[in-house]
């Protein structure tokens, strides 16, 4: 029934000019669609980011959006890193660390946090 429909990641937060300057300023998202108060659709790729306010923003623990960066992680972490993001480091079995890149087998991945804590994620795949 979806399985050939597109589907967009949904992200709350609480401060949604400070989310804005995040996703667009910082990670460099180009905005489609601004609906605020209410909400920020982002294009990322062929996908699109949906920012909205809720008062349950940041109470998610679990990762809300992953962008699979492929080669191009090492210098998208140092990029970010350049503009001020810091990177969530984790103690995940079988994995090891090389600077902020968590590394498990061919997977390579690193972790950070936009302005709600939202835990979002950069992949190598």
């Amino acid at each position: 029934m979806l399985s050939d429909k597109d589907v967009n990641a949904t992200i709350a937060v609480k401060d949604l000019k400070a989310a804005k300057e995040f996703y667009e300023g910082t990670l460099g998202l180009q905005v489609v669609v601004n609906m605020e108060p209410g909400g920020i659709v982002h294009k990322s790729g062929r996908s699109q980011l949906l920012v909205y306010a809720s008062q349950y923003a940041g109470t998610n623990k679990a990762t809300a959006a992953t962008w699979v960066v492929g080669d191009a992680l090492d210098s998208v972490v140092q990029t970010l890193k350049a503009k001020g993001v810091a990177f969530e480091h984790y103690d995940l079995p079988e994995t090891t660390r090389q600077g902020d890149v968590h590394v498990s087998g061919d997977l390579r991945i690193a972790w950070l946090k936009d302005p709600d804590g939202n835990t979002l994620a950069l992949g190598s795949q």
